[in-house]
């Protein structure tokens, strides 16, 4: 039976406004214990940004963290699915476009985010890959 983005999506959201700064996204991710935010304007998806952007794009490079944006930070060229397409085609896309996250969007509107993680744990439930998806980290 073919599995849809929307039935391993989270739609959970954590997003914030694109002005905030990229340690106000790292302290939501931290506080949410999520490894990525939506930058969101009127409710529309903008850009995404992940804990590795903010080390390579804004730690790495020296950039002060309350002053760099979350999209000087993020990923504007974003790849999104809808909650409607099917499973493989997103797992196709991150695999084409080297990413773990991708936005779920219905038009512009961000209505989840399915990670390699959702994708593990659906599919290898008692897996190695799948239980450590699952695993809280350690904090």
């Amino acid at each position: 039976m073919t599995q849809h983005v929307r039935d391993v999506m989270t739609s959970d959201l954590v997003t914030v406004e694109p002005q905030a700064s990229a340690a106000a996204a790292a302290r939501l991710m931290r506080d949410e214990d999520v490894g990525a935010v939506l930058v969101t304007e009127n409710g529309h998806l903008r850009c995404l940004v992940s804990d590795r952007d903010l080390v390579v794009r804004v730690f790495a490079e020296g950039a002060d963290p309350e002053r760099t944006s979350v999209v000087q930070a993020g990923s504007e060229d974003l790849v999104t699915v809808g909650p409607d397409d099917d499973l493989e085609q997103a797992l196709v896309l991150m695999r084409e476009h080297a990413v773990r996250r991708i936005p779920v969007v219905e038009g512009d509107q961000p209505v989840g985010i399915v990670s390699l993680g959702d994708m593990a744990i659906e599919r290898g439930e008692g897996s190695v890959l799948g239980d450590i998806s699952a695993a809280k980290p350690n904090t």
